[in-house]
């Protein structure tokens, strides 16, 4: 199925930015503290990245780079997850998903199984360089690849849904 999308690219200087980008960034928070009920939860399920996704797809890459870096910092500094040695990475990984999820938006005007599949990969390869770069371990930096499908998965898929969801209500 494709949508058009009603694309919005928000600028940094409406309030309605700041506003999707808060909205955003709470189901950061509340959607990682759900999967870290679960053991690995938050490795395997990288529910950090959901709603950087769906905002940066819907609103603009500013939306969705304000939700990648506010929701990492957020959760760590109330929940001290993820580890503050962890931030760099999962923030590196966070701003370029919503730089890449803003311009395939903008790009296709489509929110298909086909784009966020393309999306999803393309910011888990250029962040796991990124992330090999930072860290020095590709092992560690690959660990996504390795452990984090299902929330890659749960990104496309769910990412679609929700896209779709949005789209239809507007």
């Amino acid at each position: 199925m494709q949508t058009t999308l009603k694309l919005q690219s928000l600028p940094f200087s409406s309030a309605r930015t700041y506003l999707a980008a808060a909205a955003f960034i709470v189901g950061n928070i509340v959607l990682p503290q759900l999967f870290h009920m679960i053991p690995q939860g938050g490795v395997t399920w990288l529910p950090i990245y959901f709603f950087t996704l769906v905002g940066a797809y819907m609103f603009g890459w500013r939306v969705g780079l304000i939700t990648a870096i506010a929701s990492p910092l957020v959760n760590s500094l109330l929940f001290g997850m993820p580890l503050m040695g962890a931030l760099p990475a999962i923030m590196l990984k966070s701003s370029v998903l919503a730089i890449v999820a803003g311009y395939a938006a903008n790009r296709w005007h489509k929110a298909t199984l086909g784009t966020l599949i393309a999306v999803v990969l393309s910011y888990q390869v250029l962040g796991t360089l990124g992330e090999w770069a930072i860290k020095g371990d590709f092992f560690l930096a690959c660990q996504d690849f390795r452990i984090g499908i299902p929330g890659m998965l749960l990104q496309i898929l769910g990412g679609w849904a929700v896209i779709n969801l949005l789209i239809r209500k507007k």
